[in-house]
């Protein structure tokens, strides 16, 4: 039997463990694909000491350690304020390959108010510009209708005052050709069920009809998730 020189078994030896760590290396250096949120108070991120919980908190639950959830939604913004205070341009600036939409409830203030947008001309003016900033960053954008308020009229049904702010966003997402969520639709489906009484133990706390706890934003990640991975395809290769 021929025999290998020692110093070739050595050469050998190393040229392949530096195989092996340039592979590890490679393996190593892999960008996760990177998911932006933005959004209001329904979506955001909320310290451990404090009770209400955005449903953006509990979106990375639902994917494996390819995709990073970076939720970047802030209280109290709309699509006019998330974009003059420069949010918007943070947002750009982290290099997403998908970004999650979801404004309306600041939008629908008291027309005085700096935050608010009237449904049929600057919200969907506002949309259309994160939706062509997004796609000119190279990523993909999805429209997320906002959820409904928990207010109940006297006969027992949603008093729902975002249906103009849902259905200019079904408007753009149609003219635009963007992939959405219907979150306003099953979540009003849900209070529904749940009744006015049911509906109060989702709040962060009593008296809030639009806020949650972790119980009420799991559920409305829930309801993301049913219909993102088919409105985006793509994203089912991540999933748990």
């Amino acid at each position: 039997m021929k025999t290998i020189p020692l110093f070739k078994t050595l050469i050998l030896g190393m040229a392949t463990a530096a195989s092996v760590n340039v592979r590890a290396a490679g393996q190593s250096t892999k960008q996760p694909v990177r998911m932006v949120i933005v959004g209001d108070s329904t979506v955001c991120d909320y310290p451990t000491n404090n009770p209400a919980r955005g449903w953006g908190m509990f979106i990375q639950n639902y994917f494996d350690d390819d995709l990073k959830v970076i939720n970047l939604a802030r209280a109290g913004r709309s699509t006019k304020t998330f974009i003059t205070e420069g949010l918007w341009a943070g947002a750009l600036k982290e290099k997403p390959d998908y970004v999650l939409i979801q404004f309306g409830h600041n939008d629908s203030h008291d027309p005085s108010l700096p935050e608010a947008t009237d449904a049929n001309t600057a919200y969907k003016e506002y949309l259309r510009q994160y939706i062509d900033d997004s796609r000119a960053a190279g990523a993909k954008p999805v429209l997320v209708t906002p959820m409904c308020r928990r207010i109940f009229a006297a006969d027992g049904k949603l008093d729902d005052a975002l249906l103009p702010y849902a259905n200019a966003m079904k408007e753009v997402a149609a003219e635009k050709k963007v992939p959405l969520v219907d979150l306003h639709t099953t979540s009003a489906k849900l209070f529904e069920q749940l009744g006015p009484d049911g509906s109060k133990k989702l709040a962060d706390k009593p008296g809030d009809q639009t806020h949650f706890n972790g119980k009420g934003a799991a559920s409305m990640a829930e309801l993301v998730m049913k219909e993102l991975p088919t409105a985006e395809p793509a994203l089912k290769q991540h999933l748990k």
